[in-house]
């Protein structure tokens, strides 16, 4: 927030001190300088951490066989909840278009892919996926390519017996703990790419590009109550009247997620809140992570409102064809990113280069990325809460309230608070 306000001040401040708008440009050049090496400290991180988080978490899957039915009813609702909440935000972006009029120039290195990206047709867009080196996808940040030879490693590491594995298993856990220090390290210098995006911006454009700010998150909050009215009807469907009663039962771990915008802060709370409220604690333990993992609603609302903004700020034209082709490698590429800090915007910074978009543009959208966070997060809690409920109603494990495996003590100390 700090670095936010003073990024707005001293870009205002050179705004009006520059003689003409070359000098605004010459001086925010300099403020991209911290742009520039915050932006490459955000692509050292991408390749190691998808690979580490998809090979630790399919290894880790010591029974392929668990998933069984439960596993492919819960991963149909996912799928199905990904693309609606995909299309709510890609319809409220087109629609309010916030990063039209911006205008800012396309950095030289940026406009280069872009247009080696544009001539990338269908037959070789499919064919990138798979890698000829996977040090080659590694040093390339080919991130579909990395998904690849993590899922092939992945499966083949859970394979192998345990007492051959472990070592391996705990290299590839070492190595996501890791990662995940330094993504810590890495966000912990937000700020200062902040201050330099906004200050950069500010000098060039004035103080009018705040008014997209607003435009920006006021929209994209209104994509998520849509998205809201829409899981409430989806899950009013099957569950009839307890979906009200859901909704009641996980206000306050939606209120941890919004108020810290963390999941796992919210996770303690939800088991014990979805357990309360009738669900067997089976079942819970199972499809909750699992959509951890895979179900994450807003964040799906997120990653199309920034990529497209990007698009939108940068005047890069992008067909519908070519943004839903973008969203959709976005939904494959999140799977499995839950746990890692920002990881929306680890997962669009990756992503957008392969659609000729500059990655800088992300630090227009991380300068208000906490009022994002936040709801995002809490979309994502709701979402996988209900999902839980319609799978355990599917497999007839929805018992009436208080009825489910909690302990009692638990049970009417939850209710009591």
């Amino acid at each position: 927030m700090l670095s936010m306000i003073a990024g707005v001040a001293i870009g205002y401040v050179c705004h009006i001190a520059a003689p003409d708008a070359d000098a605004a440009k010459t001086w925010a050049g300099y403020f991209a300088l911290i742009t520039d090496a915050f932006l490459r400290l955000i692509k050292m991180i991408v390749a190691p951490l998808v690979f580490a988080t998809l090979v630790s978490g399919i290894a880790g899957m010591d029974d392929t066989k668990a998933i069984g039915r439960i596993g492919v009813k819960a991963l149909l609702w996912f799928l199905v909840a990904s693309l609606v909440s995909l299309s709510i935000g890609l319809l409220y972006i087109n629609l309010c278009q916030p990063g039209i009029g911006l205008n800012l120039p396309l950095p030289n290195s940026d406009a280069v892919t872009g247009l080696a990206t544009k001539s990338l047709n269908l037959k070789d867009f499919v064919a990138s996926m798979f890698p000829r080196s996977i040090f080659e996808a590694m040093s390339g940040n080919a991130i579909l390519q990395i998904l690849v030879f993590s899922v092939f490693f992945g499966v083949a590491l859970g394979k192998l017996p345990k007492n051959k594995s472990n070592t391996m298993r705990g290299w590839v856990d070492d190595l996501l703990e890791v990662m995940l220090h330094v993504t810590n390290a890495v966000m912990l210098l937000a700020p200062f790419g902040i201050f330099a995006s906004l200050a950069s911006t500010v000098t060039v454009q004035g103080l009018g590009v705040l008014v997209t700010y607003g435009k920006f998150i006021g929209w994209f909050y209104l994509a998520l109550l849509t998205l809201w009215l829409v899981l409430f009807g989806a899950g009013f469907l099957v569950l009839k009247g307890r979906t009200v009663q859901l909704v009641k039962a996980i206000r306050q771990p939606m209120m941890i997620a919004f108020s810290t915008a963390s999941s796992e802060a919210a996770y303690p709370t939800l088991m014990e809140r979805l357990q309360a409220f009738g669900i067997k604690k089976r079942l819970v333990g199972f499809v909750l992570p699992l959509g951890y993992s895979f179900n994450l609603d807003g964040s799906m609302v997120f990653q199309a409102f920034a990529a497209v903004f990007i698009a939108q700020a940068y005047g890069v034209e992008m067909s519908l064809g070519q943004q839903i082709t973008m969203l959709l490698v976005l939904m494959v590429s999140s799977k499995g990113m839950a746990a890692v800090p920002r990881g929306s915007l680890v997962v669009v910074a990756a992503v957008i280069p392969m659609f000729g978009l500059p990655e800088s543009g992300l630090l227009l959208i991380m300068a208000v990325d906490q009022f994002l966070d936040m709801g995002r997060t809490a979309t994502n809690v709701l979402g996988n809460s209900i999902a839980t409920a319609v799978v355990a109603k599917w497999e007839g494990e929805l018992q009436p309230a208080g009825a489910g495996d909690l302990p009692a003590d638990v049970a009417e100390e939850l209710e009591q608070r």
